[in-house]
């Protein structure tokens, strides 16, 4: 039986639908508000607002727990390869090695852009950003794939559409670096697992094939495996606001890379990497940058800090530090800006102003550092989040379809000037 809450207003009440889910999440059910009302609600930025019903992943701010279809991120990010959780978040569970094996050859098959296509990167200015790229491109091939303009969100239409994205989408992030560094590109290899195609496509030269390191595939297979989906962020909310009008798949996804592109959201991770370089070219001790975090009217920031859902640490941070320790002493590397990460980490972790306020490190802290330590360029950061996040933008995309959830149109408050008559202009 479903319980109900009860809201008093002008004198009247109205019972409104309360709503439980698995994890024992509750939600009031205001569907009807507005048409038996006559009010709306009133939340800024949707921090308060269920936009829907999801069985892709679970978060859990307070206790710093995250879980894709139910298994938590430290078990995956430790056992699964990028390519068994993407299965796991288009389809609800772990792939058998048959399923695996399918769904593997299906991205080997369309790893290739069409031939055309190359023309099109060459009319990018060489300063045009890679997200840029990316959001164009991914419409452009869905040109040459009309049938993924329809919307399928079943069997084997389905099937084909969600590999082809999920495999084109990084030989088109590999071809734009190369092209926009004056490189000659590199085709896919049918013979490379996910991860390693697309450092070979990344980093191979003429006559020297680029030999892929285990511990650097398995720090590029970590990193995509932490940012596969993360609920109903800016980004995965953007991909549903666009699907809502009945979208094709490409075209909602070009919508959520615009969204990540923001340097409050994927590009964050850029952002950690420029302030820890600008901590070390000053030369003033990192202290120094902690009292101006704080000072009520100093504008500076730390990036990499807290997390808009998160009220304890970010699962996924602990995991990505260990990881760039091993990738640094793979590599015989020394990072000064990973020193200078560990200190602010250590420092604001004894200070109360941060501790009192969950400012605790993200993801964002340490994945820069780890694309740095894969040899990543810099503006590349966020394309890299955009891969890792592909299964859940196309989970979402599908999962809205299916639910025939109606077209988003939130509704506003009115602050603008009443009804005033039109003064001609020799009258102004």
């Amino acid at each position: 039986m479903t319980e109900k809450a009860t809201l008093s207003i002008d004198g009247k009440q109205f019972e409104l639908d309360v709503y439980t889910g698995t994890e024992n999440e509750r939600s009031i059910d205001i569907t009807n508000l507005r048409s038996e009302t006559g009010c709306i609600t009133m939340d800024p930025g949707f921090g308060n607002t269920g936009s829907c019903f999801s069985s892709i992943t679970y978060v859990d701010g307070a206790k710093g727990i995250l879980r894709y279809r139910g298994y938590p991120i430290e078990e995956v990010a430790e056992k699964a390869s990028f390519v068994e959780i993407a299965y796991l978040v288009l389809y609800g569970e772990l792939p058998n090695a048959e399923q695996l094996t399918k769904f593997s050859s299906a991205l080997r098959e369309h790893a290739p852009l069409h031939s055309n296509l190359r023309t099109h990167f060459s009319g990018f200015p060489e300063s045009a950003p890679p997200m840029a790229i990316l959001s164009a491109m991914l419409n452009l091939v869905s040109c040459f794939h009309p049938e993924v303009l329809k919307v399928n969100v079943q069997g084997e239409a389905f099937d084909r559409t969600a590999a082809l994205l999920l495999s084109k989408v990084r030989t088109i992030a590999a071809w734009a670096y190369r092209i926009a560094n004056g490189k000659p590109i590199n085709h896919p290899n049918p013979n490379l697992s996910y991860c390693s195609n697309f450092l070979h496509m990344m980093f191979s030269e003429p006559y020297q094939e680029y030999v892929v390191s285990p511990v650097i595939e398995k720090a590029l297979n970590l990193f995509l495996v932490l940012h596969a989906d993360h609920e109903q962020n800016c980004s995965t909310s953007t991909v549903r606001v666009v699907s809502s009008s009945r979208a094709n798949l490409f075209s909602s996804v070009s919508a959520g890379v615009c969204a990540l592109w923001g340097p409050l959201h994927g590009g964050a991770n850029a952002a950690v990497i420029e302030m820890l370089e600008e901590i070390q070219q000053s030369g003033r001790p990192v202290t120094d940058y902690i009292n101006m975090a704080k000072a009520k009217n100093n504008s500076f920031r730390l990036m990499g800090f807290g997390h808009r859902v998160y009220k304890n640490f970010d699962p996924r941070s602990k995991i990505l530090k260990k990881q760039v320790h091993d990738v640094l002493k793979e590599l015989n590397k020394e990072d000064s800006l990973l020193d200078i990460a560990q200190e602010l980490e250590e420092k604001t972790l004894q200070d109360d102003y941060f501790v009192s306020r969950n400012l605790y490190p993200n993801v964002d802290f340490y994945s820069g550092i780890l694309m740095r330590a894969i040899g990543i360029p810099l503006n590349m950061y966020t394309v890299m989040f955009a891969i890792g996040r592909m299964p859940g933008w196309i989970s979402n995309w599908r999962e809205l379809h299916e639910h025939k959830q109606r077209i988003s149109r939130p509704r506003q408050i009115y602050t603008g000037e009443t009804t005033r008559a039109y003064v001609p202009l020799e009258e102004r």
